[in-house]
Parts: C-alpha cells; structure tokens; sequence
C-alpha cells in the first residue's frame, strides 16, 4: 500500500494529522509506503519572513489568535509545542525541494524525519524555514550531507520537479491540506482521528482500495478545524 501525503510545512494541521496518521500506522498490520508531497497554503510567501501572529490577523481578523489558541490546544494533546508568538512566516518551497531531496537520495524514512524537524522549527522554534543556514543545519541533524544540501539549495536543483509535483496536486483537485491519497484512490482529508484513519486503511486493505473519500473541510482561505484551505 503506498499512501501520498499532500501538506506544507507552514501549515498547522498538517503537524498534528501527521502525529495522528502515525499512530493509526502503527496499529496497522501491513507494510505501508508513505511519502511526503508538496503543497503550498501561500506560494506567494516573501522570501523575508515576517512574524506569524502578524500576518495571520491581517490575512484572518480577529479570529485569528483564538485559531492559533484552538490549534495549539489540540497539537498539546498530540505532544506538540506550538510557539505561534515565536513563529515565522515564510516562504516553504525551499523546504520542499529538501523534502524531495531527502526521498530521492537519503531514502523515505529520512524523508519522514525531516518533514518533523522542519515542523518542530516552524512552529515550535520560531526558525525562518526559508532561510537556506536554517535549512541546511535542520537537513544535517536529519542525516543528509552538508555540502550536498548546501550547493543544493544554492542552485535551483529540483525546483522543476517540485513545481511539477504542485502542479500535479491542483490537477488532481486538492486545495486543503493535510490531505492522504491512498494507492491513488482513496483520499483521507484533514487532520482525522486515529481511528479514522485507521478505519480508511483497513478498508482500503480489505477491499482492494475501490475508491471512497473521507472529508474534513475547511473553511476557505483558512485553517478550520482539521484542515488548511486556500
């Protein structure tokens, strides 16, 4: 079974449906692939990143602190650390090119540990994940090779295929995120409960992966509960 995650690394859902996913995979009895995919909640991010808790009122209102509040709240339950007054905003597209980088040369499980270290210093160190020291330094305690990673994000290595791959995910319809497609037919979205995705995985086994959708929508240009949406 080889199941695609579509999420991005600014987003806040994504860190505590990928606490949740995990947990149903390791309840679940058969071998899993899973890969990380890009996807961008703001493609037009500055490369300066600017403080969080700034951006998002202007971008959200009001309502923005009680959707940190809210969030934060549930990745505690998760053993997540939200730090949103510390928190960046940046731009994420280098992060994904180091993401595609990590599961092309250094193998998936590299992949997966990176994908959470780049999470825990968005949103839990307050790093610039935009910033290619930054980056490098994050890529190197995931186990990928200094001056690789460093003439890497020096050049525009990859960057084709990272565009294609966001390309690919709004040809195939999906626009919140964290979204899980299973063997390209079942599509799991929003940060569900363990259960339900382990509900989804057990009957994407047992029945072959003959297509269902399982939803948790958001609102439209927000992150409500469950998912992010542009």
């Amino acid at each position: 079974m080889k199941i695609e995650v579509f999420s991005d690394i600014a987003c806040p859902w994504c860190y505590i449906g990928k606490r949740r996913f995990e947990r149903a995979l390791a309840a679940f009895p058969h071998p899993v692939e899973v890969v990380y995919r890009p996807y961008q909640l703001v493609p037009d991010a500055p490369a300066e990143a600017t403080p969080h808790r700034a951006w998002l009122a202007e971008r959200y209102g009001p309502q923005s602190r009680a959707m940190d509040d809210r969030v934060a709240a549930l990745g505690a339950a998760e053993g997540i650390r939200y730090d949103f007054d510390a928190a960046l905003h940046a731009n994420t597209f280098d992060g994904h090119r180091l993401l595609r980088l990590a599961a092309v040369e250094y193998g998936l499980p590299v992949q997966h540990d990176l994908k959470e270290r780049l999470l825990a210093a968005h949103f839990s160190d307050g790093v610039d994940i935009g910033d290619h020291e930054a980056l490098t330094g994050i890529a190197v305690a995931a186990g990928l090779d200094r001056d690789r990673v460093a003439a890497y994000l020096a050049s525009n290595e990859g960057a084709a295929e990272v565009t294609a791959e966001l390309d690919e995910a709004r040809a195939i319809g999906i626009t919140s995120v964290p979204t899980f497609v299973i063997d390209d037919t079942w599509a799991v979205q929003g940060a569900q409960e363990s259960s339900t995705f382990l509900r989804a995985l057990e009957q994407a086994a047992a029945e072959g992966s003959v297509g269902a959708h399982a939803a948790a929508h958001g609102d439209g240009e927000a992150c409500a509960d469950g998912s992010c949406a542009v």
